[in-house]
């Protein structure tokens, strides 16, 4: 598989209420500079919470 360039790079994200990592996303480093905070649907609890970035994936 072809290795891509660019600015976009793979993060995941932590739920801020039970700390589960239960999303990987994309973001472009260069026009999203600040860290993501997305409403996004947890399993464990079964509702919305708030999810944030947390680690840079390889």
């Amino acid at each position: 598989m072809a290795k891509k360039k660019g600015n976009r790079i793979l993060i995941a994200l932590e739920c801020t209420e039970t700390g589960m990592r239960t999303y990987v996303t994309q973001k472009n480093k260069v026009n999203t500079a600040e860290k993501l905070q997305i409403m996004k649907f947890n399993p464990k609890l079964r509702k919305h919470t708030l999810h944030k970035e947390v680690q840079k994936l390889k």
